[in-house]
């Protein structure tokens, strides 16, 4: 055995992946190394021997190092989230710029009664009317860019947050609220904008840091008050809320809509949309809401509201923010299909809660390479040779980019590292000597 040999790798990935050797030891650094190359370059199934194999370590390093690194290393998931955000700010982010963040959930099947945290969840993508599945639900945070040769925001996931029933973590918002204070606290300064659907929505997003706005789409049963009154100066408690405000759709038949121009699914349009201020007590406590109203479809009354913590925003960028969260869905479907994330069969709780955010995380250097130097113009005609169906294909899909990598990676392997290694006709050569001799043989 050879337990420190490392995978060859290219020097504009391994400039990324060098970004995360502070949270490791070196031991551990070589095989995270080792594990993220094969889990990008593997084709199969990537399961932790699975990543070893990928990565052409199979005899050269023992897979119970690669267990351990999940089950036992001491590293820490969320410094791994912190760590691989940063890279994506630092390179795909304007300077200075505000930071769009993006949260949703999922559930990842998984079979067996010791599968640590498994259990029964609602499944939005499930397939006929039950929406439930079995398995591990987590709640994953990502960052939305936008990349020069795609015209649609892209979601880089960059950290996840496993949800436990029966515990403190049972609540996705808490898990949420967890990651993006963390986010925002390592990023000082920084304007944070969070968009999450309409379950992130409790009494965790009282207090929020100032730098920090969030987004989410209004229920149609949601009790909304009026701004309190100015203070008269008598003696006693001041009112924190004034009388409720009538139900949304009173609230529409009632409001003036205005016209305005949004970019949102790829198409400018203009749309009716309303706009006041308020306080959902209940969820931010006394701190004023904006309530947007958008009248799509409908002639009367409003299609969906949407609520924000932002402090005089606008309407236009809050829409196309909403709108762009769709760029997580996506995503989170394209990791499970393309390079995929949870086919892992890690059973013990800490392998389980840090083998996700670990493969989610190394689709952050995949879309940094592919995005500052990876890209190639021929990306979307090979696609459109391979496909010829696709006869409006314009943009590289999320499968080329992968396709490349993995490419790249497989070569690097047989790359020439040393003067005193074989040349490739040396190789052919002796190849067809050996044929030569095995006709001889028979």
């Amino acid at each position: 055995m050879l337990p420190d040999a490392t995978v060859p790798v290219p020097a504009s990935l391994m400039m990324l992946l060098s970004a995360f050797a502070p949270l490791f030891t070196a031991p551990s650094f070589r095989t995270f190394t080792g594990l993220a190359c094969g889990f990008l370059a593997q084709s199969g199934k990537r399961t932790v021997c699975g990543m070893l194999t990928g990565a052409g370590l199979p005899r050269l390093r023992p897979h119970d190092r690669a267990h351990c690194f999940f089950s036992r290393a001491r590293w820490n998931p969320d410094d791994l989230g912190i760590c691989a955000a940063r890279l994506v700010i630092g390179l795909l982010v304007p300077d200075g710029g505000p930071v769009e963040v993006l949260i949703d959930g999922t559930l990842l099947r998984r079979r067996g009664k010791r599968v640590w945290a498994a259990s029964w969840f609602h499944d939005g993508s499930a397939q006929g009317p039950a929406k439930t599945g079995f398995g591990n639900n987590w709640v994953v945070l990502a960052v939305r860019v936008w990349l020069p040769m795609i015209s649609r925001p892209v979601a880089v996931p960059v950290m996840a947050k496993l949800v436990i029933k029966g515990t403190a973590s049972s609540s996705r918002l808490r898990l949420a609220r967890r990651m993006i204070t963390r986010l925002a606290r390592e990023l000082p300064g920084r304007e944070i904008h969070v968009t999450a659907g309409s379950a992130c929505a409790g009494e965790e997003l009282k207090h929020l840091p100032p730098c920090l706005t969030w987004t989410t789409r209004l229920r149609a049963n949601a009790a909304l008050y009026c701004l309190p009154p100015a203070r008269t100066g008598r003696r006693g408690r001041p009112r924190k809320k004034e009388d409720k405000l009538p139900s949304l759709k009173t609230i529409a038949k009632n409001a003036e809509f205005m016209q305005v121009t949004v970019t949102r699914y790829g198409k400018t349009e203009t749309i009716a949309v309303a706009a006041f201020t308020c306080l959902r007590y209940h969820v931010t406590g006394a701190e004023p809401v904006t309530v947007i109203l958008i009248r799509d479809t409908k002639k009367t009354g409003c299609d969906p509201a949407l609520i924000t913590t932002g402090k005089n925003p606008g309407i236009a960028p809050v829409i196309e923010r909403y709108a762009a969260r769709r760029a997580i869905e996506v995503t989170i479907e394209d990791s499970k299909q393309l390079p995929g994330t949870g086919q892992a069969r890690n059973r013990t709780a800490r392998a389980v809660e840090c083998c996700i955010p670990f493969q989610l995380t190394c689709q952050a250097p995949a879309v940094c390479r592919y995005a500052t130097g990876g890209c190639r113009p021929a990306d979307t005609a090979a696609r459109r040779r391979l496909a010829p169906w696709y006869t409006a294909k314009a943009e590289p899909p999320a499968a080329g980019m992968t396709a490349r990598l993995r490419r790249v990676l497989i070569a690097a392997r047989f790359k020439r590292t040393s003067a005193d290694q074989a040349k490739p006709e040396e190789i052919h050569a002796i190849r067809l000597a050996w044929e030569d001799a095995g006709d001889l043989a028979a």
